[in-house]
């Protein structure tokens, strides 16, 4: 039976680090603070902020809630931004998304800072990944929160990465591209796989480890695996049938054939605000 690498341990080790930091800082008179810029009132954006603050609280980050109606208009969103990015009091910015649909999000995104991007959605961010040789090499951006997540499980959970094939599938720039740099910095040949894929399951089989980010309910059982294989489940999708949180992956089916695997909910998820905190620390400290 595979091993559950759950994503509290990681959470916990990470914020450990984190108080550190902002220990760090308060010595200094610095109060590592996050501005958190909301549009509207969408369920699931509510609920991240709720685990956000929360999580920040726990490791003394100050928040600061930026609300917008649903309705406003492009250049109320961009002066609260440019008013965040210019305030020195204000370490790191976490632009909630999607946006509404009236509102242009790349000029939106643009519009922070880099090096107070610490959920990495700026250009300036992706370039400071694609450039960087490793994680720790990263300057003046961030890597995106669940990105950067997703190492810092395979981490804990002492994956080693070094000369394995890594199969991931999905391409977004929240996923897919970026965790593909990172492992490429620690040295693994990686492969990025997606719908358009000819033979994916067969793909898939080749991996050592697979980072599953494709966005369908338990698109892949078993048969998508080799044995021993080393899987991260990255979809948090919710189950009609089943009525509750379900991966990409039929984690009960294959189980007893990976040697470890993330579950959903309480894997990847669980680690991201915790990213998200270390991250606002990092900027303050900079």
């Amino acid at each position: 039976m595979g091993e559950k690498m759950l994503g509290m341990p990681v959470a916990k080790a990470l914020d450990e680090k984190t108080i550190k930091i902002v220990e760090k800082c308060k010595n200094k008179g610095i109060t590592p603070t996050l501005a958190i810029i909301r549009v509207g009132e969408r369920k699931d954006d509510l609920a991240y902020e709720k685990s956000a603050i929360k999580r920040c609280e726990k490791v003394g980050i100050k928040v600061i809630n930026i609300i917008l109606a649903n309705d406003c208009t492009q250049e109320e969103l961009l002066s609260k931004i440019k008013k965040a990015g210019d305030d020195e009091n204000i370490h790191g910015i976490l632009l909630m998304r999607p946006l509404p649909k009236h509102l242009n999000e790349y000029e939106a995104c643009e519009a922070v800072p880099a090096a107070k991007d610490v959920d990495g959605i700026t250009k300036g961010s992706m370039a400071a990944v694609y450039s960087a040789k490793n994680l720790s090499q990263i300057e003046n951006g961030f890597a995106p929160c669940t990105a950067r997540s997703v190492l810092e499980i395979l981490h804990y959970y002492n994956v080693n990465l070094e000369g394995k094939k890594v199969i991931i599938v999905g391409r977004s720039l929240v996923i897919g591209k970026p965790v593909s740099m990172l492992l490429l910095g620690e040295n693994a040949t990686t492969v990025i796989c997606h719908s358009y894929t000819k033979d994916l399951v067969n793909e898939v089989q080749s991996g050592d480890i697979v980072v599953v980010a494709i966005g369908k309910a338990e698109f892949m059982g078993k048969e998508a695996f080799m044995n021993n294989a080393v899987v991260v489940d990255v979809g948090i999708n919710y189950s009609d049938e089943k009525q509750k949180l379900v991966g990409d992956v039929r984690t009960d089916e294959v189980i007893d054939k990976v040697s470890k695997i993330t579950p959903v909910p309480n894997g990847v998820g669980s680690v991201t605000t915790s990213v998200l905190a270390y991250h606002t620390a990092l900027a303050a400290d900079k």
